[in-house]
């Protein structure tokens, strides 16, 4: 009976130790995760450049230490082109408090900026945040809002079209009406445009059900089209280069992901890279080495020329070889292989 008694007791005291333990570890787990920092992260839409960005801050955040899981807890939302999702999501990050705020492309950026005065907020994929009212200047900002820009060198993609299609008199600006990045972008080819003596029209989209159209709409009316790194356009370039090929229109865009939608060339910047440049950015406020306000916007200084040899041999262009020399040749991809 002692025994048996001893052995009851014995049991408990070894149970209750376990449950201490497991608490213990627990509570450890717990505070593990409060001293996880939040970070939210929401993308405009779904398309090469928008993704590579996206996956180059994660990367970039992992090389510096913050593994997503670890330090770090990183909610993706992607708004699928419609700015009510943004808004919706920056209100939840809000109320979720996180503690910083990636925004990939200007309408999910401006959502977030208008949603929260106070958390950090880094954009990228933005052509120019003070032109976009994200910031009070692009060397300043002055307020929770910084990041990296997406200008690419349009001069140089305009430069591109004439030394590829020497034979071009009028090309149409391929874009969406509403996205502020494209219109600062038009502006300045439109610009380059006239001093390399070309004619330039409009060919605006204001949603993806349009592309078809308008781009139909060119036949035997421009020579070549302009898509700068819009991301309506971005999304439906398998359509765009579809349309244009089959109708010979050579197509220069803002950057590779659209080449390799089917585009024929650009001088293009590494939206990998750039994801990864705002992530150094990230960590610097995650350990209180800078704020918002006084980090300048920050760009890519190289530029890659890609040239698409599948759209090339299509079209039956002689590319020069020079320009061969030094592109990096692609193929297109369609939307079944993505």
């Amino acid at each position: 009976m002692r025994l048996k008694k001893f052995m009851a007791v014995g049991l408990a005291a070894v149970m209750s130790a376990a449950v201490l333990s497991g608490c213990g570890g627990s509570d450890k787990k717990d505070e593990a995760k409060k001293e996880q920092k939040k970070i939210g992260v929401v993308q405009l839409t779904e398309h090469a450049a928008l993704d590579a960005a996206y996956k180059g801050f994660k990367e970039g955040l992992e090389d510096a230490g913050y593994k997503d899981g670890d330090k770090i807890k990183i909610e993706y939302k992607n708004a699928q082109n419609e700015q009510s999702n943004c808004q919706t999501i920056a209100s939840q990050f809000v109320n979720d408090n996180c503690d910083l705020v990636l925004a990939i492309a200007t309408p999910a950026a401006q959502a977030m900026a208008n949603e929260s005065k106070d958390i950090p907020i880094l954009v990228t994929a933005v052509t120019d945040p003070a032109a976009s009212k994200l910031v009070k200047s692009n060397e300043e900002p002055g307020n929770n809002v910084s990041g990296t820009s997406d200008l690419t060198p349009v001069k140089k993609q305009m430069e591109l079209l004439k030394q590829m299609l020497p034979k071009t008199k009028k090309v149409a600006m391929l874009y969406c009406s509403a996205e502020a990045n494209s219109k600062i972008q038009v502006a300045m080819a439109k610009k380059e445009a006239k001093k390399l003596g070309f004619e330039t029209m409009d060919a605006t989209v204001s949603e993806s059900s349009e592309i078809r159209q308008v781009v139909e709409s060119l036949k035997g009316k421009a020579d070549a089209i302009y898509a700068p790194t819009d991301n309506l356009i971005a999304a439906g370039m398998n359509t765009v280069s579809m349309v244009a090929n089959e109708a010979k229109i050579p197509v220069i865009v803002g950057e590779e992901g659209m080449c390799t939608g089917g585009g024929l060339a650009t001088y293009g910047i590494n939206y990998y890279e750039l994801g990864k440049q705002t992530a150094a950015q990230a960590v610097k406020i995650l350990e209180g080495k800078a704020e918002t306000k006084t980090m300048p916007i920050e760009y890519q200084s190289n530029a890659d020329l890609i040239i698409n040899k599948d759209t090339v041999k299509k079209l039956g262009i002689k590319v020069p070889k020079d320009l061969e020399k030094k592109a990096k040749m692609v193929t297109t991809i369609t939307e079944k292989k993505k």
